[in-house]
């Protein structure tokens, strides 16, 4: 993957070297940011707001697989899964900071389309890198982001005060992610067996964008706070829609309702998850790595976004006594459980 020929050895820059060249066009978009990259320290002004921080690490051969994603996408959703927990907090990211533990097989080529991917996720969405660091790794391509975002205090929303009565939505659509990834990880082997054999990708470009490539709903931030609607409760859908329902009941001590044939999925990730003869819903339920919201809202506020085709209502909040309960298509009543992403377990 790597072809030395014509690349440019990263020793010969040095770490202060890399770090110049890899930072010498950033422009600064926020007024929050007094200084960036280039000194000791980044300086920021909170100008009487909040200030939210979220760090999230990614470990080549845990989180990503560099045999289907090229670096220029795994750049761009480092930064994506970073602003999503901003977003999450229903705050918008203003500023990251960056760090890379790399091996000796990367070449500055390598590193610069990483960062290319981390540029231009940075720009779609309006935010300033401000520092970081980068060092040698003897485990392959470690990637840290911390991000930023600032708040008003009485705009930010956390995952334990869902009250009894309220809706449980959600943004866009579920499972894609996952189904995608059992696409890329099924080509990978075939690969595998015969170098000569193509990938078959044809028609599904939706679901491999979804895993390769996600995007942090800031867009719905904007649209409730357009509509004056301040969700109760909000988490975003990293690690599965069934982990983080029940996050929010855990940490509001309360109970839930969820409907099955409420939960939206894309007819693609529908048929590919038949394909592979899964079941779709349990995609949505414990898949992950949507990276869309889940929130919950007064029932006040349900004619607010009850035509808005990007949000789904898919159950309501109820007492702790009745239970985490998911309803199936059948009408029949199960326990509600989390089988999401476990990254120690994965390791084992």
């Amino acid at each position: 993957m790597f072809d030395n020929i014509d690349k440019t050895n990263i020793n010969e820059l040095g770490e202060f070297g890399l770090i110049s060249h890899l930072t010498k066009n950033i422009k600064l978009r926020n007024t929050s940011t007094l200084k960036g990259v280039g000194d000791d320290a980044a300086v920021l002004d909170a100008a009487g707001k909040k200030i939210l921080v979220s760090t999230d690490m990614l470990l080549e051969g845990i989180h990503f697989d560099l045999a289907y994603t090229p670096l220029k996408h795994l750049g761009y959703k480092a930064i994506q899964v970073n602003l999503s927990d901003i977003c999450a907090m229903n705050a918008l990211p203003t500023q990251v900071t960056v760090s890379i533990g790399m091996s000796s097989k990367y070449t500055l080529e390598a590193i610069e389309e990483l960062y290319e991917g981390m540029y231009l996720a940075c720009n779609q969405y309006n935010v300033d890198i401000v520092g970081g660091d980068t060092t040698s790794s003897k485990q392959g391509l470690v990637i840290s982001v911390t991000v930023i975002g600032y708040a008003d205090e009485d705009t930010i929303v956390y995952r334990n005060t869902a009250e009894e009565g309220d809706l449980i939505c959600v943004s866009g659509d579920l499972g894609g992610a996952y189904t995608g990834l059992q696409l890329l990880e099924r080509e990978k082997l075939i690969y595998l067996e015969n170098p000569n054999i193509q990938p078959d990708l044809e028609g599904k470009d939706y679901i491999i964008e979804r895993q390769l490539k996600p995007e942090a709903r800031k867009d719905i931030i904007e649209l409730l706070k357009s509509v004056k609607v301040k969700p109760t409760a909000m988490i975003d859908v990293s690690d599965g829609l069934a982990s983080e329902v029940l996050h929010i009941c855990t940490q509001s001590n309360k109970g839930c309702q969820l409907y099955e044939e409420k939960i939206p999925i894309d007819p693609m990730t529908y048929d590919t998850a038949r394909e592979f003869n899964l079941d779709p819903t349990v995609c949505a339920l414990s898949g992950g790595e949507d990276y869309e919201l889940l929130f919950t809202v007064k029932q006040a506020d349900y004619d607010k976004i009850k035509h808005d085709v990007d949000i789904s209502i898919i159950g309501y909040i109820t007492e702790p006594s009745a239970g985490r309960n998911l309803i199936s298509k059948s009408g029949q009543v199960h326990e509600l459980k989390a089988q999401g992403w476990n990254a120690f377990k994965q390791q084992q």
